[in-house]
C-alpha cells in the first residue's frame, strides 16, 4: 500500500498504533517525542522525515491485529490513552501499546507484583497461592507473569478468593507460555486481564 493511499484509509488512530508498534528498532523512548514533535501518531505517519517502515508499513499485520481486537474483551490501550497505566508511562521505554484480554479497568487499580522462582517447593506455592489472597482481600489486585510456579500460584490465589489479577505475558496474547496455561490464562482472561 502506498504512502498516498495509506493516508486517511483510517478513521481512528488504533491502526496508526498498530503498526507503529511494528516499527523495527523504534524504542518506547521515542513515542513520546515524536508525539510532542508530530502531534498525533497519524501526523507521525505523514511526516516525511519519518522512518522508511513508517512511509510502508505492514497494513497486512495491522488488519490481523485489529481482527484479534474484534473479539469480545480484547482491547488496545495507546500511551497517548488515559487509560494507559500512569507509573508505566513513566518508565524508561514504556511500550506504546498494550494489548489487554479481560477486564482492562484492572491496570488502575492499586496493585502488588508477585514474582518468584519457577522450581519453588510446595510450602513456596502454599505460600504465594496464601499471599495473593490475603492481598486481594486487603484491595489490591496482584500482579504476575504466569509462568510456573511462584507467578502462577499467585495467579491462583488471587482467583481463588474472587479477586482480580493481572497477567503481564511477554509472549504476545495468541500464544500461551507455558502452554500447559492455556486454562489458567483463559480464566484470569474471564475473571481479571
Amino acid at each position: 500500500m502506498s504512502e498516498s493511499t495509506s493516508q486517511g484509509m483510517y478513521d481512528n488512530d488504533r491502526p496508526y498504533w498498530l503498526a507503529l508498534h511494528r516499527a523495527p528498532g523504534l524504542a518506547g523512548a521515542v513515542y513520546p517525542a515524536l508525539l510532542e514533535r508530530f502531534g498525533t501518531v497519524q501526523g507521525i505517519f505523514a511526516a516525511h522525515s519519518t522512518l522508511a517502515y513508517l512511509k510502508a508499513p505492514d497494513w497486512g499485520a495491522v488488519e490481523r491485529d485489529l481482527a484479534w481486537l474484534g473479539h469480545r474483551d480484547r482491547h488496545l490501550i495507546t500511551l497517548a490513552d488515559p487509560e494507559y497505566p500512569k507509573l508505566l508511562r513513566e518508565i524508561v521505554d514504556p511500550p506504546s501499546v498494550l494489548f489487554v484480554m479481560g477486564d482492562s479497568s484492572l491496570l488502575q487499580t492499586p496493585q502488588l507484583a508477585i514474582v518468584g522462582s519457577r522450581n519453588p517447593s510446595s510450602a513456596g506455592i502454599e505460600t504465594a497461592f496464601r499471599f495473593a489472597g490475603q492481598l486481594v482481600w486487603a484491595g489490591l489486585t496482584v500482579t504476575s507473569g504466569l509462568a510456573i510456579g511462584i507467578d502462577a500460584a499467585s495467579h491462583r490465589g488471587s482467583l481463588a478468593v474472587g479477586g482480580g489479577t493481572v497477567a503481564v505475558a511477554g509472549t504476545g496474547l495468541d500464544k500461551v507460555y507455558p502452554t500447559c496455561y492455556w486454562d489458567l490464562a483463559q480464566t484470569i482472561a474471564d475473571s481479571g486481564a
